[in-house]
């Protein structure tokens, strides 16, 4: 199969070895990945902050890059979630049936959810000698219903030890914008995904988005707890060198 890799800005700018990992791991199971190199911001930020027109000029851009790609896979699940349930709202805001209609025509899924669901595999030849926790972010268990896919996958990997995370279901804190607007309830509630994190005995946590595991990694290493984070991909595509 030929896949359009969607990496997000924000993993491309400060995560690129997430989006390489997405690479690797769909090469090894036999597909085609290939970049478009023209994709910027999918708009997502833009919206949720009130910034609606440029919301909706990423939008038009987006479609524009990504038209006829067929199967678009991203790492990214809040930016998934974006593409898939804020962009007619975003069309319908701005009057552009046009946009609308390409928003409609994408088809983009979040990598464990194609993995699962349009692949129909679990097992993907990893290993990962480790004990890891998962962190459901918001965007991911509430905007896209991705359930238990990547535990699924975790599951299926080899020498990886998956753990409970207490409270799983609550947020971290980061929220994009609130964490800056809202600085002193953001701190309150990641310390308390740390506290849970550790109580886990995990040395690596690991999530759908890189951006919450930003912010929970960074106050775990302000600690010095001994747990580095991960995206789900990075483990996906690990062979179990050099982990």
């Amino acid at each position: 199969m030929r896949v359009a890799l969607f990496v997000a800005c924000a993993d491309d700018a400060m995560f690129p070895g997430t989006g390489r990992a997405v690479t690797r791991l769909l090469e090894r199971l036999g597909h085609e990945v290939v970049f478009p190199a023209d994709q910027t911001c999918c708009g997502q930020l833009h919206w949720t902050t009130g910034y609606r027109r440029e919301a909706a000029a990423l939008a038009r851009r987006f479609t524009e890059v990504f038209d006829g790609a067929g199967t678009i896979v991203t790492p990214s699940a809040s930016c998934a979630a974006a593409v898939r349930t804020s962009y007619r709202s975003i069309a319908r805001t701005a009057g552009d049936d046009a946009l609308e209609r390409a928003a409609a025509a994408l088809e983009v899924h979040e990598l464990t959810g194609f993995l699962v669901d349009v692949l129909g595999v679990t097992d993907v030849g990893a290993r990962f000698p480790h004990r890891v926790a998962y962190q459901p972010t918001c965007h991911a268990s509430r905007g896209l219903g991705v359930g238990d896919r990547p535990l699924r996958l975790l599951r299926a990997v080899r020498d990886l030890e998956l753990v409970e995370l207490p409270s799983a279901e609550e947020c971290c804190g980061f929220g994009g914008a609130f964490a800056v607007k809202n600085a002193d309830v953001s701190v309150a509630m990641v310390a308390d995904k740390v506290r849970h994190v550790r109580d886990t005995g995990a040395d690596v946590l690991c999530a759908l988005d890189n951006a919450c595991l930003a912010h929970v990694g960074g106050a775990l290493s302000r600690l010095r707890a001994g747990v580095r984070v991960a995206h789900v991909a990075e483990i996906l595509a690990s062979t179990g060198k050099g982990t």
